[in-house]
């Protein structure tokens, strides 16, 4: 028999990400090849470069990576997701390992020449933009001189042209809150209080130069992968960024 709904007080994204075996299938997680093909582009194609992947979900980026001869680490607050992603890395032998972490607090000093931070890996989805910003410093600290940071965030011209219901987005934080119902491996169904942070251009500027970053170029998020040829868009949910550390 089917168990009413259960409200939970802990982050939302934590319950929900702990609880979803069917990641693997939605739509975002498609097109992994064609984003690879571009962050191996800002790799330079050396593979000698050590990654990390932040808020790597069950790693389908630090794999491919690995599959085409990177090294590289997938840090991710779901026990569930990192078991699936070192299960995936044991399976086809790749140089990847995973480790369960807090975008918040990143464990590495000076240990990586890339950081993802792609599809909402923790960035935008904490409770308070003080969290997003201790995530970008802890990718500032975990990259070596001359290290690139590729990541993406929910581009808030999206949501304003498309017109949000007043009382779910606030204009003034850029935040969206929403419900969303999680079903664990039990059955339970939970219903989740859920926000995202939303972010203009300019504003992520301002917070990676904060961090320590320069060089920052946006990019486009399509369809068909990212591009550094095409701009960000109002009519896109999400905004791309590469970012560097001085060598």
């Amino acid at each position: 028999m089917e168990k009413e709904n259960e409200v939970v007080t802990e982050p939302w994204y934590r319950t929900l990400y702990d609880h979803f075996p069917d990641y693997d299938e939605e739509p975002y997680v498609q097109n992994t090849e064609a984003e690879v093909d571009f962050l191996e582009e800002q790799l330079d194609g050396d593979r000698s470069r050590r990654i990390l992947d932040v808020g790597c979900g069950t790693g389908r980026h630090v794999l491919a990576l690995g599959r085409r001869g990177y090294r590289g680490v997938g840090l991710d607050l779901s026990a569930s997701f990192v078991r699936r992603g070192r299960a995936a890395a044991r399976r086809e032998g790749v140089p990847v390992s995973f480790l369960v972490g807090d975008a918040r607090r990143i464990p590495f000093d000076a240990a990586f020449e890339g950081v993802l931070i792609l599809c909402e890996g923790g960035f935008s989805l904490m409770e308070a933009d003080a969290m997003d910003r201790a995530i970008l410093r802890g990718a500032r600290r975990a990259l070596r001189p001359g290290g690139t940071l590729t990541m993406t965030a929910p581009h808030a011209p999206f949501l304003i042209a498309h017109g949000p219901a007043e009382d779910s987005f606030d204009l003034v934080t850029f935040r969206e809150q929403f419900r969303i119902e999680a079903t664990d491996r039990e059955g339970r169904k939970r219903d989740l209080e859920a926000t995202q942070r939303y972010y203009t251009c300019p504003e992520l500027r301002c917070l990676l130069r904060g961090a320590g970053f320069e060089g920052i170029r946006f990019f486009g998020v399509t369809e068909a992968g990212y591009s550094l040829d095409t701009p960000p868009s109002r009519d896109r949910f999400e905004v791309g960024v590469v970012a560097r550390v001085s060598s």
